[in-house]
């Protein structure tokens, strides 16, 4: 396969599960504020978001003042910020655009149609809509993994289509808990013990009753972060994605990837060995802080090896 077309894939899935990721982390934030919460709380909570992401300079060069509906705005509905939902959509869909004889119809079908639907969601949407717009992010995306599983022949597409979502996956996953045990300035653990909290992020990630199934005790920060990261039969988990980033760079090896295995191995030896209470010693905010910053490393080394190397 060609290190233009692998690229293509790799980057069509990565955005797409982007885009996915960034609706759970704004619902969230819609099911929190239903709850009796003060103002500086809500405030205080998205400004950890976005400083999670990496978007606090680029909010304020477009606002004065940070409200929840700024937040949402920017990071939902805003075209010219490459880290919004409708743009990560749309570049999602260029990308499967350029490998159409690589992917089925189906699958472009399916992103085509997802991108021109996205271009009628725009900040003036009534607020009783903004919540069906989520919901239909997360369905969109739900169904163009399921027409990708369910067409595309099992060879280098299909892998570097894995290895984009679950990378994208595992980054995502540890941004939303960062942004919850992290204050907004970045110096030190935001704890908020409320169950009340940390079973909204639950059932934003899609996880509340699996979470149920597996502990029959109180829902506490401590479990729901080792649930999180450290499950390798939990679909949402960083030690899930781990594996699958593993085996699909087993399939796609080459001459020049054996350093870029040995690090995913190594990363994912310290999940499949490793214990919550040893990450939890080291500070959550740190340990997230330093994962995200391999998995950057292992993405910059993946387009080396495989894909057209960034600039």
């Amino acid at each position: 396969m060609l290190s233009r077309t692998a690229d293509h894939l790799y980057w069509m899935s990565r955005y797409l599960e982007r885009a996915e990721n960034l609706a759970r982390m704004i619902d969230a934030h819609q099911r929190l504020s239903l709850l009796p919460r003060a103002p500086e709380a809500v405030r205080q909570g998205w400004q950890a978001t976005l400083v999670s992401l990496g978007a606090g300079e680029a909010f304020f060069e477009r606002y004065e003042a940070l409200t929840a509906r700024a937040a949402f705005d920017f990071l939902a509905f805003d075209r010219q910020h490459p880290g919004s939902i409708v743009h990560c959509l749309r570049t999602a869909r260029e990308n499967a655009r350029a490998v159409r004889g690589t992917i089925t119809s189906d699958i472009w079908e399916t992103l085509n149609s997802t991108y021109l639907e996205s271009l009628s969601f725009t900040a003036a949407m009534p607020e009783s809509a903004r919540s069906e717009f989520l919901e239909w992010v997360k369905y969109r995306a739900h169904v163009t993994r399921g027409v990708t599983s369910a067409t595309l022949l099992r060879d280098e597409a299909l892998y570097f289509t894995r290895i984009g979502t679950f990378i994208e996956r595992a980054d995502s996953t540890t941004r939303l808990l960062e942004s919850r045990w992290r204050d907004p300035g970045g110096r030190g653990e935001r704890l908020r013990a409320e169950a009340s909290e940390w079973g909204v992020l639950l059932r934003a990630m899609s996880a509340f009753e699996i979470f149920r199934r597996l502990y029959r005790d109180s829902v506490t920060p401590e479990r729901v972060t080792e649930m999180l990261l450290m499950r390798d039969d939990l679909p949402q988990s960083v030690h899930r994605c781990l594996d699958e980033l593993q085996s699909n760079l087993a399939a796609v090896a080459n001459s020049r990837s054996e350093e870029t295995r040995r690090r995913v191995g190594e990363l994912h030896a310290r999940f499949h060995f490793g214990r919550f209470e040893d990450f939890r010693a080291e500070g959550l905010p740190h340990f997230l802080d330093r994962f995200q910053a391999r998995l950057r490393e292992l993405g910059a080394r993946i387009a080396d090896d495989f894909l057209v190397p960034a600039s």
